[in-house]
């Protein structure tokens, strides 16, 4: 059946939608049972899509890292361009870490695998996963351009009709610290490659589908429709916010003008902090998913993505800047800026719809990197990732130590003391980190860590808000700022590498997320329970 002559009804359509969401969520399954690190098996640092034929993104695991909802599906439309269309075969997967064709940094490793039915191309199945290692320095902010930074792999092929590229293969193994758990990562996500495939032609056979333009097409309709009846309801004007952030010598500046007209939204982040000689500069692709994501949460947050409700969400940066930065700049640490983004874009829309928005969360969240050689001579490296507060609404408080705007875990104690040579002596809750307000700023954490190793081991971390807290919205307060220690003592420069001796402790304290209205109004009874538990 020709699916382009097809008008698919509300229930066959959602059926057939569900189902391949579903698709995505078996394969988001199959990457956490099947990789080698932690990053994908404990702190959900991936995700998984379906596209159309075009790259245009039909479905996306539920639990996906929002900044992935745009970068996924640009990478599968920057693969069709380098590889073209007409030269893909069955059985064939691409990959790529390029920042600017990828999801913004090295580390993460997206491969796309082509779907064809009877012969013809169909659809691209496509995953991206932070792998725990990819060469150069050890990740952190220190790189000063993208080839300190590690192995850098241009789109190109790593299965050629099912057969690896053993060359390529030979080559990343020798670069990295951790061949297996890198390589044993990537296969992880071949498999999911696979079920989707799989998964896509039952489907297309069950449904008796030729391709699935029609299918798309109307779904993207929908959505674009509905994103734009969303935005209506937003005054019509544009809207301008500005805030420092702690920066380097000097704070970072970041602006952005939000134009509302016509059923679109247009951010224009002119006027902030040129591109930096440090690993923390944001990719354009990163900056415009962070910028939709924000938009979508506050607007519509209950549909699930697709391509079509991004179409009414515009985006500008000028080239050179810390959101926009030219090649080779570094861009490692993407997230300490990219994760800015929303709360910027918040604080401009609250002029207008604070009811619907959030306060800062003591968010980017912090990354902790540890690399070593191990008693039997084999190298290994580690990134944790620990969560600040979110930032209270106008209807709750904030929730205490989880990300935002990513929602990557905190990594588990448990995790640390099987993968490193730290044993942590305490990890709790920080009292009194959230921001006041009729609804309370999350709180932060607060964890010490003692290093057994026998020799100086070097640790680096990535954190953020050590010196501009999370501001609070529509009258509420700021949360509390973050803070390093190492035996005791504060860091000069808390993102230049640190070498820690046999029994140096190291204390994170994150920051808490900003208040929400008034404190005066805060519920008594709510008063009255954080006192109880400890949290005030």
């Amino acid at each position: 059946m020709k699916s382009e002559a097809m008008k698919f009804d509300p229930t066959t359509l959602e059926v057939i939608w569900t189902r391949l969401r579903s698709v995505t969520d078996e394969a988001a399954k199959v990457i956490v049972r099947t990789s080698f690190s932690t990053l994908s098996i404990e702190a959900n640092d991936y995700s998984c899509v379906l596209t159309d034929s075009a790259g245009n993104s039909l479905a996306q695991n539920t639990a996906s890292i929002p900044s992935f909802i745009a970068t996924l599906p640009a990478t599968v439309r920057h693969m069709i361009a380098a590889i073209g269309a007409a030269h893909m075969r069955a059985g064939d997967i691409y990959i790529t870490n390029n920042p600017w064709k990828g999801t913004g940094h090295l580390n993460d490793i997206t491969l796309v695998k082509p779907v064809f039915v009877a012969g013809r191309l169909v659809a691209f199945a496509a995953t991206t996963s932070h792998v725990p290692d990819i060469g150069g320095r050890i990740r952190s902010a220190e790189p000063r351009e993208i080839f300190e930074e590690g192995f850098h792999i241009p789109p190109m092929r790593l299965l050629i009709a099912g057969a690896p590229d053993e060359s390529l293969l030979l080559l990343l193994r020798t670069n990295v610290r951790t061949p297996d758990q890198t390589v044993g990562d990537i296969f992880a996500q071949a498999s999911a490659l696979g079920l989707m495939e799989a998964r896509v032609m039952e489907l297309m056979h069950d449904h008796a589908l030729a391709d699935l333009e029609a299918l798309g097409a109307q779904l993207f309709g929908l959505a674009e429709n509905a994103m734009r009846a969303a935005i209506a309801t937003v005054p019509e004007g544009t809207y301008h916010h500005a805030f420092q952030t702690d920066g380097l010598e000097e704070p970072f500046q970041f602006k952005v003008a939000v134009t509302v007209r016509n059923g679109e939204i247009h951010a224009d982040f002119a006027g902030t902090s040129p591109q930096q000689p440090r690993a923390i500069n944001c990719v354009m692709a990163y900056t415009y998913a962070m910028t939709a994501y924000a938009i979508k949460a506050a607007l519509l947050p209950d549909l699930p993505n697709n391509e079509g409700m991004f179409r009414p969400i515009k985006v500008s940066a000028p080239e050179g800047c810390l959101l926009n930065p030219r090649h080779p700049a570094s861009t490692g640490g993407r997230a300490a800026t990219g994760h800015y983004v929303p709360p910027l874009i918040y604080g401009a829309l609250a002029q207008v719809i604070p009811e619907r928005l959030m306060a800062a969360p003591g968010s980017p969240l912090w990354i902790f990197t540890v690399a070593g050689v191990r008693a039997d001579g084999k190298s290994f490296a580690n990134v944790f990732f620990y969560n600040g507060g979110m930032g209270a609404t106008a209807q709750k408080d904030g929730e205490a130590a989880v990300s935002w705007p990513s929602n990557i875990s905190s990594t588990p104690s448990e995790i640390v003391e099987r993968d490193t040579p730290f044993v942590t002596r305490y990890k709790r809750l920080r009292p009194g980190s959230g921001g006041a307000g009729q609804f309370r700023g999350g709180l932060g954490q607060e964890l010490l860590l003692e290093n057994r190793h026998p020799s100086p081991l070097p640790v680096v971390f990535i954190t953020e808000r050590l010196k501009f807290a999370a501001p609070g919205l529509a009258g509420g307060g700021a949360g509390a700022l973050g803070v390093v220690l190492v035996n005791g003592k504060p860091l000069v420069d808390a993102r230049a590498q640190v070498l820690l001796a046999k029994g140096d402790t190291l204390l994170l304290r994150t920051p808490g997320g900003g208040g929400f209205g008034d404190p005066a109004k805060r519920d008594p009874l709510a008063a009255e329970r954080d006192r109880r538990l400890g949290y005030a």
